[in-house]
């Protein structure tokens, strides 16, 4: 399983891919951070970031994406922009039918390192053995998420599957001819 993952961020939007499988060895396939000018306009600083992404999903063909689930413990103006900078990454895969999965930060933590509350240093150290890194790469928070999709997705789709059988889903609703399609 081919994985992106996206560590959410106006300023600095992390991305890295990982191929591998529940069990077995891990490889980083790409790694880097999209920039955007902190004094540009924000429609400017989406626009580069979309088109970042975009590249970076014809580039490395993944079969899932997983993004970081935005966290209210920082201000609101970080929330603000990590959650559009998240969007924008959700809208891209939803472009290429491609499943997105959100992990929050200490979901990643605790499936990589088995901690929710390692620190960013235990991070980027666990990652770099996983990966057999010569160095912490930049971003290991990207790659983490992958990391963590690849293991949890055979759970995650099971627990899906379960609740799909158990709980049928409701009838689909009439749209209105105003309804935006």
């Amino acid at each position: 399983m081919r994985v992106l993952g996206v560590d959410p961020g106006l300023t600095r939007c992390g991305l890295g891919v990982v191929d591998g499988t529940p069990g077995g060895p891990l490889t980083v396939t790409a790694a880097g951070v999209l920039r955007t000018p902190a004094d540009a306009e924000i429609g400017h600083r989406l626009l580069l970031i979309e088109r970042g992404i975009e590249r970076w999903l014809d580039e490395h063909q993944p079969e899932a994406v997983a993004v970081e689930r935005v966290s209210s413990r920082y201000n609101v103006r970080t929330v603000m922009g990590t959650a559009q900078a998240s969007a924008v990454a959700i809208l891209c895969a939803a472009r290429r039918g491609l499943p997105v999965t959100w992990h929050t930060s200490s979901e990643v933590k605790a499936a990589v390192i088995g901690s929710g509350g390692a620190g960013k240093a235990q991070v980027g150290a666990t990652v770099t053995r996983l990966l057999r890194l010569d160095a912490p790469p930049e971003p290991a928070d990207a790659l983490a998420l992958a990391i963590c999709h690849i293991w949890r997705a055979p759970a995650l789709n099971r627990l899906q599957q379960a609740h799909a059988v158990a709980r049928p889903a409701p009838a689909r609703a009439r749209l209105r001819k105003d309804t935006i399609r």
